[in-house]
Formats: C-alpha cells, structure tokens, sequence
C-alpha cells in the first residue's frame, strides 16, 4: 500500500523518541512527516508555519462569509455619528 508524503523531511517514530529537537531540526524550519511502520503517522509543523496555515484558514472562511453575503441589502452608515451615539468603543 503507497501513502502520500506531505512533507521532504521524513523521519521514523523510532529517530523521534531517541533524539526529538534533532529529529525536528532536521527539518530546517520545514515540515516533517513522522513515519510508523513507513506510514504517516503525523506532521510536525514548525510554528511560524502552523500560524501561517491557520490565518490562511482564517481568511477563507472570511471570504466565504463575504461571499454568502455579497447580495444581501446594505446599510450605509457614518461611523463618525456612531461613535458620538456610543455604540462603538
């Protein structure tokens, strides 16, 4: 059975628990895939990387809202007469 390899820097679970931080630094900043028994069994993601993946995540979910309300009816509104009435802080 063949499995995809998300990531250039493989390492065995075995190379994890001898050595974790070397194991990892192996990756020079990258991702790298953790095999078991040559299965992926998961990716350590460095955490500029995760921060990255998770904004990305963040804005498309933002652009999906967007999209679903592109058609709604708008409002317009004078943010200065707004934060005179108090309902911004």
């Amino acid at each position: 059975m063949t499995f995809p390899v998300l990531a250039d820097v493989a390492a065995s679970v075995t190379d994890l628990k001898k050595d974790p931080m070397g194991t990892l630094r192996e990756g020079n900043g990258e991702t790298v895939v953790i095999l078991n028994r040559n299965e992926p069994a998961f990716y350590a993601v460095p955490p500029d990387l995760y921060e990255a993946m998770l904004e990305m995540i963040d804005d498309m979910s933002l652009a999906e809202t967007i999209r679903a309300r592109r058609d709604e009816p708008s409002i317009e509104v004078n943010i200065d007469e707004l934060l005179q009435q108090g309902s911004i802080q």
